[in-house]
């Protein structure tokens, strides 16, 4: 899968996790403001920018990278330079180069090999941060680097670990970004599943859980009401609460896909919109799978074509 907009909102959440993985005092994330910028020309992206309010810091230029790409230094340079170019910024700079393995980084030229050495580029490899870390932000990354089978028990050392936390960060934002990683990994488990291999406490405390129990309740109190007997009233709810979650459930993978498609295209159409919110719960897990993969609204259109189409 591609991790662009997950570690962009990580970033994002977590301001000391640069400076935690670059081995920087965190005491240096203040004063920082992480934003995404996109570079003129070839429509470059970079995965980040964190741009000091200071004169005296240097501006961070990140990109994360989840797979193997020979040319990956060759558009990472370009991006650099096309960004100090039309920005002509005052502060210094480094650039931050954050591989999942040591695998997946090209071979070196020799010209990146100057700015290496001259700490230009910054390189960190995730698989190499495997100690156990009070940071939560690093939990999350370890998380999204485990394999398969350490996910879950990770993701519940992970939830035993919010009981303790008293950062500023709300408990529910930490859970949402390890339920979306637990998706990832394991698209063809249901909420259920998930909730049981994560901390199901937790999970009920989220936004779309209580819409969804929510739904279901006033659904199951209207059935009850109709049948005008306690034990009806009672079962009435367990049906309602079942088909609202299911519902529910629905309606929040929906809002979760179009918020991360809007992030990615800058704005979905409004029948693409239409064409999503008709998916069934097993297709719209497959575009969670797919969505990083998609490339361009084009191929978005395409994809939803074919899927309603089958």
């Amino acid at each position: 899968m591609k991790t662009d907009t997950l570690f962009y909102q990580l970033f994002q959440t977590f301001h000391t996790l640069l400076f935690e993985l670059i081995d920087r005092p965190v005491s240096e994330a203040e004063g920082y403001q992480f934003r995404s910028v996109e570079i003129k020309e070839k429509a470059f992206r970079f995965d980040g920018i964190l741009v000091p309010r200071q004169k005296n810091k240097p501006i961070f230029l990140l990109e994360v990278q989840f797979q193997s790409k020979q040319d990956f230094y060759w558009e990472f340079l370009a991006e650099i330079y096309l960004y100090l170019n039309q920005t002509r910024p005052d502060q210094n700079w480094q650039a931050v180069a954050i591989f999942a393995k040591h695998s997946f980084e090209p071979k070196i030229s020799d010209h990146v090999r100057e700015l290496i050495d001259l700490n230009r580029i910054i390189r960190v490899y995730l698989e190499d941060w495997q100690q156990e870390s009070n940071s939560v932000g690093l939990s999350i990354v370890q998380l999204i680097c485990a394999s398969k089978s350490n996910a879950p028990l990770m993701a519940r050392n992970l939830g035993t670990k919010l009981q303790q936390e008293n950062d500023a960060i709300s408990r529910a934002q930490v859970v949402k970004f390890i339920e979306t990683v637990l998706v990832y990994k394991f698209p063809q488990l249901s909420r259920q599943e998930i909730e049981a291999m994560f901390n199901y406490s937790d999970l009920k405390k989220t936004r779309v859980y209580r819409d969804a129990k929510q739904e279901g309740l006033q659904i199951g109190e209207q059935r009850g009401e109709q049948r005008g007997l306690q034990i009806g009233e009672q079962r009435g709810l367990q049906i309602g609460e079942q088909r609202g979650l299911q519902i529910g459930e629905q309606r929040g993978q929906v809002a979760m896909l179009l918020r991360q498609l809007n992030r990615k295209f800058g704005k979905v159409s409004v029948r693409a919109k239409a064409q999503i919110s008709k998916l069934s719960v097993g297709q719209l897990e497959e575009l969670a799978e797919t969505i990083f993969d998609l490339e361009t609204t084009a191929s978005l259109n395409a994809w939803l074509r074919d899927c309603l189409k089958g």
